[in-house]
């Protein structure tokens, strides 16, 4: 997008021309980066081969804390994608491009369909009306059934379509995901009323305006209803414990729109379990005193994470569950990032270093990220500006990130002095595997112990940037645990850290 178009999605979720469209893509472009105007960029993909070209029409900056506020409604960093928006550059750059080739996707080529694909896909299936269901999670038989009920309301086709670009951090990975969808569009459904396809989409977890772009998507995929879900694409409570949306937002929103873009919202209430009639059916039309089975979103979220194999048939289709336990072993199996932060001589790599003996005796192969240690290795070469610490932490957390996906255990311990770098690395992680310590020590305390007399060049002007003197230290709002080592000893500490873990499940 161009400034103008920038400008109005922002303000009145509106291109330049006046077509709806809520959310902003744009091309942002790091701070050091030399861009001048008619230049000519290439753009690549993971793999850094060539996709396309770029000539260069306009260079313009845009305001974070702005954006933050009108595209999400909040500038608080637990929002995976306000917290990934610290790292991009304050430039975006735009202008035609040249396609050269579109990314090549290896898996699941049949279900990859173009939009003009599915449509002509849909068109086949002779029937008008088309119910898109976005999902970026396993389907249960209440989804089933929601699914089914919508089509059938309406004499209709379901677009089963689910998102296989950037999801929630923590999500199930689409692999597993889409050989679950497949089990059940085979066995489940009838032949003739449902087509799976798969939306390759980077999720923004907007909320409400997320919900009115995934309907503006679906229309051009050929559907012309959508079920829109409570809490459609929310990226769960803010770091204050509360939700970032209102449970009904995105379905009033997309309701408002629904005319101009031909999407109409399908709302439903929530579906529950009557046992002793064996099927789901929708809250509102049960009667008071009937007898129902339901499952908390909790408890869900847990079988999810750990395997699958604990949830009753009558919640999850055996193949569900069975895709799901291969993948994710239980939770003492699954790898985890503890994250130190705090101040220099705080007590963080004391603390760290006992904490990885423990975590052994429990038969953990533990890899420690120290600070001081990735600095002469990782990350040599960097400095101390705002700018090079972020691209410290960043690389601490990408490696962290590696070794939990791989079931490893990973202890990094490092100042990480801003809020938002560190939300950054918890998201790059998955919330459900890190665990945010807080080394909660006093200044003047850091600088009594400080054995390498950093805080006093720091105090006598030798060291510039230096964090809790000329350069600010953010400590988080809401970390896992909070330490206080003027108070405890570091075993004690350590130990604390240990009980934490074991009620989170992570050791057995």
């Amino acid at each position: 997008m161009g400034a103008a178009d920038y400008a109005r999605v922002l303000e009145e979720m509106r291109l330049a021309s006046g077509h709806l469209f809520p959310i902003p893509v744009t091309l942002p472009v790091a701070n050091d980066e030399s861009v001048t105007l008619d230049r000519e960029v290439t753009l690549l993909d993971s793999r850094n081969e060539i996709l396309a070209t770029m000539a260069i029409e306009e260079i313009y900056e845009w305001d974070l804390p702005l954006a933050c506020r009108q595209v999400f409604g909040t500038e608080d960093a637990r929002h995976p994608l306000v917290a990934e928006m610290h790292g991009w550059g304050r430039r975006n750059i735009s202008g035609p491009l040249k396609i050269l080739r579109l990314p090549q996707h290896y898996d699941f080529r049949e279900l990859r369909l173009t939009p003009a694909e599915t449509r002509q896909r849909l068109q086949q299936m002779g029937r008008r009306n088309v119910v898109a269901f976005q999902t970026r999670n396993p389907l249960h038989r209440a989804h089933e059934e929601l699914t089914r009920r919508a089509t059938e309301d309406v004499d209709g086709v379901l677009l089963l379509h689910p998102v296989v670009g950037m999801t929630k951090p923590g999500d199930i990975d689409y692999f597993t995901r889409v050989r679950t969808y497949k089990a059940l569009a085979s066995n489940y459904y009838q032949q003739d009323r449902i087509l799976l396809a798969l939306l390759p989409l980077a999720m923004r977890l907007a909320g409400p305006r997320e919900a009115l772009w995934h309907a503006l998507i679906r229309r051009n995929y050929g559907a012309n209803h959508m079920i829109i879900g409570r809490d459609h694409a929310s990226p769960g409570n803010d770091s204050t414990g509360k939700p970032f949306y209102g449970p009904y937002a995105a379905q009033e929103l997309v309701e408002q729109y629904e005319d101009e873009i031909g999407v109409k919202a399908l709302s439903f209430g929530e579906f529950v379990y009557l046992p002793q009639e064996d099927r789901y059916e929708d809250v509102n039309n049960i009667a008071a005193h009937a007898v129902t089975a339901q499952l908390s979103g909790t408890r869900v979220r847990e079988w999810y994470r750990d395997g699958g194999a604990e949830l009753p048939s009558w919640f999850a289709r055996p193949e569900v569950s069975a895709a799901i336990a291969e993948t994710y072993p239980p939770r003492h199996k699954q790898g985890f990032c503890v994250w130190f932060t705090g101040l220099s001589a705080a007590g963080k790599s004391t603390t760290a270093e006992i904490l990885t003996v423990l975590l052994q005796e429990f038969g953990r192969q533990v890899t420690v990220l120290d600070g001081d240690v990735v600095r002469n290795n990782l990350s040599r070469g960097l400095g101390f500006s705002k700018e090079d610490r972020d691209s410290n932490i960043r690389r601490i957390g990408f490696v962290a990130s590696e070794i939990v996906k791989h079931r490893g255990t990973v202890i990094c311990a490092a100042v990480s002095p801003y809020r938002a770098t560190r939300n950054d690395v918890r998201n790059m992680i998955g919330a459900d595997r890190f665990v945010e310590v807080f080394v909660n020590t006093p200044l003047e305390e850091c600088e009594r112990r400080d054995v390498k007399g950093m805080y006093l060049k720091a105090r006598r002007g030798e060291l510039k940037n230096f964090t809790g003197i000329d350069d600010p230290y953010e400590p988080p709002a809401s970390p896992e645990l909070e330490l206080e080592t003027a108070l405890h000893s570091a075993e004690d500490n350590a130990r604390l850290i240990v009980s934490y873990l074991k009620e989170r499940g992570f050791l057995k």
